[in-house]
């Protein structure tokens, strides 16, 4: 009698195949999966980083009425986008008219901690209430201890609109270094 060819082998052989197969397409497909989500998260944690800083120039108000060399405190809506997040913030700067073509802006925040300065028009001198720093008009410590004169804002005319690009400084050190 001649042997039997079994077929056991070539199911055998067939089984491990679909199983390789198998391995091999969830592989792909779990690794499609992977890339599909990590490429949003990697885009959300660097991509910032790389996003070039646009200025952002905020109407003020019109300073055809404003007295020349007078500090003014002028209030302007500032609105804000974080990812979906939107706000409209109250800011206000100090404003000082030099001539019809030439204005000075100072950040309200007192570089020394952080606080709001005040103007005094009978010292005729920005003082901070918290800890006692003294500026001048031109924005020069007169006596406390901030680290640095007053912080200026970028200023923009168009006519009598003012226009500043808001921006914040880090507080408590001599060199203006914006947030």
């Amino acid at each position: 009698m001649e042997p039997v060819e079994s077929n056991s082998f070539v199911a055998t052989d067939l089984s491990v195949s679909r199983r390789a197969f198998l391995k091999r397409t969830v592989g792909v497909l779990s690794g499609l999966v992977s890339a599909a989500l990590a490429i949003p998260l990697i885009g959300t944690v660097i991509g910032p980083s790389f996003r070039a800083k646009r200025a952002k120039w905020v109407q003020v108000g019109d300073i055809g009425s404003l007295a020349l060399g007078q500090p003014v405190n002028l209030k302007f809506p500032f609105k804000t986008e974080d990812a979906y997040l939107r706000e409209t913030v109250i800011h206000n700067v100090w404003v000082i008219k030099h001539s019809s073509t030439e204005v000075t802006v100072y950040s309200p925040i007192c570089p020394h901690l952080g606080c709001h300065y005040d103007w005094h028009p009978t010292q005729s001198e920005f003082i901070c209430p918290c800890h006692g720093s003294v500026y001048a008009i031109d924005g020069k410590v007169l006596g406390g201890p901030a680290p640095r004169p007053l912080d200026t804002l970028p200023t923009r005319l168009e006519k009598e609109e003012l226009f500043v690009e808001w921006e914040m400084f880090k507080v408590g050190i001599p060199e203006k270094i914006p947030e």
